[in-house]
């Protein structure tokens, strides 16, 4: 050990010894190149630890949410199973202990969302007095959920006509959000009551009731045959047990450059999460597993196609309603109080 270190070393540990607990912060500090915060999914970053005090340092491993990265040639390859907000950390092993610091960063799409638009295959009668917040088909039938304070419904709908088949209200302090149907139950959301309603996928009747967890609102409502996708009005969307209705994760929606959060009516197809924007002429392609915003389909044009009415405000004639009919291969789309429903396919721009 050469003269400074070793006085460097002598001072610390007289430090310690008078009382003082220096944090892991205090000693040392993880330095990525060029101090940015914002990274790519498997980009390749030139990494070190600032030594503060002069110590001298052994073995120094990383990790990225839990997962060793390897160092090669003094660089990491920033790879997690899902992207947002990370943390990375380094444990560092001097004289007899390891301590651990950590840098919270960003982990971004690897790619920037590809453009889609649409081909209008048909289009059906929907009620204009429909609010419309959730909307998903079960074999050849859709299902429908409303919203307002006093207007707020869930409904079983001839999609042909637009006329609801069979229709149940719920209690006039309860705002209507998303729906999802998943072994024979219909999972229902309210906005800002922190509450979410089962019903039978039969006979509509309620069978029991969830609490949110962490998550803040209720906004949108999916699921992939094993768990439900929820959206809440931030960039994260909650996977949640179907049984026990437990939020066990949530993955956060990104693109190349930012986290978004603007996810709101939500609907599963192989693999990926198709998300309204929320108040925007257009839907978000998510990958399920990662966050990643791989796509974003423009919807403009449809608002012109539906008949205005007076008690639409500015916010409330939305595109808001997307459901996938797997006999048919083809998307429905509608919007808050709409006249028209529209049957399209997507395609690249």
């Amino acid at each position: 050990m050469n003269t400074l270190k070793f006085f460097s070393t002598s001072l610390l540990f007289l430090f310690m010894a008078c009382g003082g607990d220096p944090s892991p912060a205090d000693l040392f500090e993880i330095d990525l190149a060029s101090n940015s915060k914002k990274f790519q999914q498997n980009q390749s970053v030139a990494v070190s630890i600032k030594n503060k005090k002069n110590i001298d340092i052994g073995e120094v491993t990383y990790f990225l949410e839990g997962n060793p990265l390897e160092l090669r040639d003094g660089k990491l390859t920033l790879e997690a199973p899902t992207l947002g907000d990370k943390t990375l950390k380094a444990e560092i092993k001097y004289e007899d202990q390891t301590v651990a610091v950590t840098k919270d960063i960003k982990l971004l799409s690897p790619k920037a969302p590809e453009i889609y638009t649409y081909k209008i295959l048909n289009e059906y009668p929907h009620d204009n007095k429909a609010y419309t917040q959730g909307l998903e088909f079960h074999n050849d039938t859709l299902y429908e959920s409303t919203g307002k304070k006093g207007r707020s419904s869930l409904r079983k709908v001839d999609w042909k006509t637009g006329e609801p088949i069979q229709q149940v209200d719920l209690e006039d302090n309860y705002f209507g959000e998303g729906i999802t149907i998943m072994n024979n139950k219909i999972y229902m959301l309210t906005w800002r009551s922190g509450i979410g309603f089962i019903y039978d996928l039969n006979n509509l009747e309620r069978i029991d009731s969830f609490r949110y967890g962490k998550s803040k609102e209720g906004w949108g409502l999916t699921n992939d045959g094993k768990s439900l996708f929820k959206s809440d009005g931030t960039e994260k969307i909650w996977i949640l047990n179907p049984d026990t209705l437990v939020e066990e994760g949530a993955i956060e929606t990104v693109t190349h450059k930012s986290i978004n959060d603007s996810a709101n009516e939500l609907e599963y197809v192989d693999g990926k999460i198709y998300a309204n924007v929320y108040q925007k002429p257009s839907v978000m392609i998510i990958d399920a597993k990662s966050g990643a915003i791989e796509g974003v389909i423009n919807f403009s044009g449809l608002s012109a196609k539906v008949t205005h009415h007076a008690t639409w405000s500015d916010t409330d004639n939305v595109l808001n309603g997307i459901a996938y009919h797997p006999g048919r291969k083809t998307f429905f789309v509608t919007g808050k109080e709409w006249d028209k429903m529209f049957e399209v396919i997507i395609e690249k721009k």
